[in-house]
């Protein structure tokens, strides 16, 4: 079944400046960032960008600080006026919506999720998570329920009427996710939501999210300067540098095929063996051993699973497990030991 686009952008540009609509048609696109800055005196922020998000998944924009990815996002939700370029969802064009389609598009499609929480400080935990049913109009016992519900699933149950200064940062970005997550958006969207956070209580954020994500598939676009956060969130990963996108493709593909040294720099530190699956180290030319296993319909190792759980089967069990097959039962490969032990100290 095809996967069906949910958000498209294309050929989006930014520039900070008195004049940015003229400057942009007559632009000369091969010139770097600094050379159109010294010519026009207007600050490119993002240059020519364009990439599909399908229905459903998370779709991770990643660079540093000063790349382009949260102006770039902000032109998806019109919150940043892109300079030239369309952004579509569901087939409707954001980029020419009028203010009340716009208005309508916020309260009824998509949520934002930001960085710093952006609580009410005199409403409580529960009047926080409805005020955005209450701006839609919702009846205040239809808000109440909704609100309990959303509380609950992202582990807040009994704090509803607390405030937000009796709250820790961790809990009180869960009050954010569930303001956001109550209005039931088709898109979330998070502007880096968990960098103020500490090492432990982002881990568990993060974890939450993946967990609500696998029960609710909503279409999410997700900011981060973090790479680790990146492959460990992404379904697709666009990574940014100087207003443009270095390479789009999952975490496997990235980790597996750095497109320049920018990308391989990023990979560098990461732990294949977390990112890579059987399919990617796997040796294509079986030997006979191999052909003859699989012939007698023994064990496969799927060719989407994991290396750090192929390390458990490894550790776990007396076989070699050297068959690789897809999802139709075709033999694609073999995998041993050696070849799991490689991946596991390989470098980018």
């Amino acid at each position: 079944m095809p996967s069906e686009q949910k958000i498209t952008c294309s050929n989006i540009w930014k520039l900070f400046g008195p004049d940015e609509k003229r400057i942009i048609k007559d632009l000369d696109k091969s010139l770097s960032i600094k050379e159109v800055q010294e010519k026009t005196g207007h600050v490119v922020a993002v240059k020519d960008v364009s990439f599909s998000i399908q229905k459903g998944e998370t779709f991770v924009v990643m660079g540093l600080s000063g790349s382009g990815k949260s102006t770039l996002v902000r032109c998806i939700s019109r919150l940043i006026e892109p300079t030239t370029g369309t952004v579509k969802m569901d087939d409707v064009e954001v980029t020419k919506m009028s203010t009340s389609q716009l208005l309508d598009l916020r309260r009824n499609k998509m949520s934002m999720v930001f960085q710093h929480f952006g609580l009410f400080p005199h409403r409580t935990v529960l009047e926080n998570i409805g005020y955005g049913l209450e701006i839609r109009g919702n009846k205040k016992l239809d808000r109440i329920d909704k609100s309990m519900e959303v509380l609950k699933m992202v582990g807040l149950e009994g704090w509803h009427n607390n405030y937000p200064r009796e709250l820790s940062g961790g809990m009180q970005q869960r009050v954010g996710l569930a303001r956001a997550l109550a209005v039931d958006p088709e898109i979330l969207i998070f502007d880096e939501p968990f960098s103020a956070l500490d090492p432990l209580i982002r881990r568990e954020m993060q974890d939450e999210l993946l967990k609500i994500q696998e029960k609710l598939q909503k279409t999410m676009v997700f900011i981060t300067h973090d790479f680790l956060e990146a492959i460990k969130m992404g379904d697709h990963i666009a990574i940014m540098k100087d207003g443009e996108v270095s390479q789009v493709g999952t975490p496997e593909e990235i980790v597996a095929n750095p497109k320049d040294q920018y990308v391989k720099d990023f990979c560098e530190d990461v732990p294949k063996y977390k990112v890579l699956s059987a399919g990617k180290v796997m040796r294509a030319d079986c030997c006979d051993e191999t052909k003859n296993l699989f012939s007698k319909k023994t064990d496969c190792i799927m060719d989407n699973l994991k290396i750090e759980t192929l390390i458990d089967k490894l550790v776990d069990s007396d076989k070699s497990y050297p068959v690789v097959c897809n999802e139709t039962g075709e033999l694609l490969g073999e995998i041993d030991r050696s070849i799991v032990m490689k991946s596991m100290k390989s470098k980018s």
